[in-house]
């Protein structure tokens, strides 16, 4: 009650269920100071997660609201404080110390002004933001760098469009779904979600639409260069220089986001940066060659060392014939060289003398502008980076050739072919009539009578789809009762041992594999619950880790089976719609290979963070799987495995003939099973795992 109480203001903003709601994000509270992003957005989740759908609405609009106007306010400042009379920061070009000066008398009249712009501007900022954002200003309403991450990647977007689809908005449902995949074009169930949308009647065309303000310099950007490639370059020069233009503002507009009090930032790449400008500085200059000559220029000043833009700077010059002293580099060029070069010799300066953190995302910054002391680590860095990103070598294959010639099978794909490390499918590895046997074993433990544990239950990943699941120690028991073929049962055991040898021989030839856990699964589609289904069939994870797709780390730790090392699905059928597995990249979005099941095919990877996977949604059939997890470990060996065969070559208590199987598919060929004396008096034990 209390917390409804606390919604309800919130829940008076949001219009009408009849009544139709402005477009895009609209101020809900017209000239009120913002309130706190995080706060706002910390309280719309808890309403999400209580199912209070109207305030989560309300709270999630109002934080991108409040984000917005704290962003505006900010640029306003900056750009007030930095027209300040004393608030200029001092920036200067590198030049080469002369012969009577030294750093230490260039440092000494430089610190002093420094220190009095940088309190100036502090002192105006500060003031600028409590005039516009109330008591407090920005600091009161800091946001940190993981809800900058996700204001970034418009998470609230796609929280509302879930809580849009409840609250049956599904014109709103559909743009909030849009903005969100804008952003995150990877992301799998956002890209469901939005085929699901666009087959729903009551959505309409324009119903998806970016409510974020896309960056126009980019457009223009894209405008410019196709008409430059038309050979139109009349017409791409302006939205060239616009596109130039914009892009100095969007700098502005960032460094105004950046000013003021902040949690610290991860060290991460930043996005854009004036390395990509230097294509764009010749593209404006097509035509014009005293142009050319101020763009190339301006290029060198990030880049003095570009051969390329030298060549160009001596063939523009002598295209002129005759020298122009007077060109030089473009003047708003030079601004944001000269203030970049300010603001990274303040930064260093605080790395050097203060503890602060600073990693330079640009590789044009002068040696002169990095204190002395910090150099050599930087050089150090450097030079261990391309190293420390190399992919990591495949490792030697031996004789996995001859064991799978000897076996029959075929390689399809490796892990090249995958796009991964440690990843292969494999090709052959049952007949069409061992399929026939498995599936039928599958089918007959399903059934009420054979009391498996799982009949009629629904899948643990999904409400969609039924699960059915038999571990090899339950497939023998039911043998043994008569309630499933023996048949099945032990070629289940033959065929897991095969997939064992297999793995071991392609993966892990110096090392022994045993078998951790064995497990026949199958999943159907639920009839009338496919249309509006918005989720996987099993969601993305890793097998021996906790996967965390923010970060791209996997927890080797509980509830994760840390043991397993390498994982093992081969199919059983491919008679269904959808239920293709897909490998990932750590975040859980990027696809990077898609498999399609079909009898007798083997996909076999690495079960930690390099092969995160996933299936896609059954949404007609059956799809029957074995998988199969092995480990380096003998202590996590399936001991069901081994009392499964054993109690499968028990002889049986009465004498007669063995209960005919009920499998119409014929025995398949395999190396005789030797008996071994019975172990009546120990109790079976059965294990149900996921």
């Amino acid at each position: 009650m209390f917390r409804l109480l606390r919604w309800l203001p919130l829940l008076l903003l949001l219009p009408s269920p009849g009544s139709p709601e402005p477009p895009g994000l609209a101020p809900l509270s017209a000239g009120a100071p913002p309130q706190a992003p995080d706060l706002l957005y910390a309280d719309g989740l808890r309403a999400y997660a209580a199912g209070a759908w109207a305030p989560a609405v309300a709270l999630l609009r109002e934080a991108l609201r409040s984000r917005a106007a704290l962003g505006r306010a900010r640029r306003d400042c900056g750009a007030r404080c930095a027209a300040e009379p004393g608030a200029a920061l001092p920036a200067m070009l590198p030049a080469s110390p002369g012969p009577d000066s030294g750093p230490g008398a260039a440092r000494s009249a430089w610190e002093p002004l420094l220190l009095r712009a940088a309190l100036r501007r502090a002192e105006c900022l500060t003031q600028c933001g409590a005039r516009r954002l109330g008591p407090g200003g920005a600091a009161r309403l800091r946001v940190g760098s993981a809800l900058q991450d996700a204001f970034r990647r418009r998470e609230p977007y796609n929280y509302l469009q879930r809580a849009y689809y409840q609250l049956k908005k599904l014109d709103l449902a559909a743009a909030t779904a849009h903005t969100f995949f804008v952003a995150n074009p990877t992301h799998l169930q956002m890209r469901e979600d939005m085929a699901k949308y666009r087959r729903m009647s009551g959505v309409r065309p324009q119903s998806f639409r970016d409510l974020e303000t896309p960056p126009y310099w980019q457009a223009a950007y894209d405008t410019g260069l196709e008409l430059l490639g038309r050979q139109e370059a009349a017409l791409a020069l302006p939205w060239l220089e616009e596109a130039l233009q914009e892009s100095l503002a969007q700098v502005e507009s960032c460094r105004a986001g950046c000013e003021g009090p902040e949690e610290q930032q991860k060290e991460e790449e930043e996005e854009g940066g004036t390395g990509s400008q230097g294509g764009l500085y010749e593209a404006i200059a097509v035509g014009n060659l005293s142009q050319a000559v101020e763009n190339v220029l301006s290029v060198l000043l990030f880049y003095p060392e570009d051969e390329a833009a030298r060549k160009a700077l001596d063939q523009y010059q002598a295209q002129l014939g005759e020298p122009r002293p007077a060109l030089g580099p473009r003047e708003d060029i030079q601004r944001f060289v000269l203030r970049s070069l300010g603001e990274k010799r303040q930064l260093y300066y605080a790395v050097e003398h203060l503890g602060a953190s600073f990693k330079d995302p640009d590789p044009w910054t002068p040696a002169a502008f990095i204190p002395e002391a910090l150099r050599e680590k930087l050089r150090e860095d450097r030079e261990k980076r391309p190293w420390d990103q190399e992919p990591p070598q495949p490792k030697p294959l031996t004789h996995w050739k001859d064991v799978l010639l000897l076996e029959g099978v075929t390689l399809t794909q490796d892990a090249r072919q995958l796009n991964g490390s440690e990843r292969a499918v494999l090709d052959g590895l049952l007949t069409p009539a061992e399929c026939g046997v498995l599936l039928q074993l599958a089918k007959d433990a399903a059934e009420p009578g054979a009391r498996s544990g799982y009949q009629g239950r629904r899948s643990p990943h999904t409400p969609h789809e039924r699960f059915e699941g038999l571990t090899v120690l339950k497939a023998a028991q039911l043998a043994r009762a008569g309630a499933v073929g023996s048949q099945g049962a032990q070629l289940l055991l033959e065929v897991s041992e095969r997939v064992r040898s297999l793995t071991q021989a392609y993966f892990s030839p110096d090392r022994p594999l045993h078998l951790s856990f064995t497990h026949l699964v199958c999943r159907s589609a639920i009839e009338g619950e496919q249309a509006q289904r918005m989720d996987l069939s099993h969601p993305v994870h890793a097998d021996n880790c906790v996967l965390d797709p923010d970060t791209g780390e996997c927890w080797r730790e509980p509830p994760a089976y840390t043991y397993r090392d390498y994982s093992g699905l081969l199919y059983l059928n491919d008679d269904f719609q959808g239920g293709d597995l897909f490998f990932t990249e750590p975040n859980a979005l990027t696809v990077t290979a898609q498999v399609r099941p079909r009898c007798g095919r083997l996909v076999a990877f690495s079960s930690g963070v390099e092969n995160p996977h996933g299936v896609w949604a059954v949404t007609r059939g059956r799809r029957c799987t074995l998988a199969l997890w092995h480990t380096w470990a003998p202590e996590h060996r399936e001991q069901e495995w081994t009392e499964a065969k054993e109690l499968l070559q028990e002889p049986e208590k009465e004498e007669g003939e063995e209960m005919p199987s009920r499998d119409p598919a014929p025995e398949p060929p395999s190396p005789r099973l030797q008996r071994v004396q019975d172990k009546a008096g120990k109790p079976p034990r059965v294990r149900e795992e996921l």
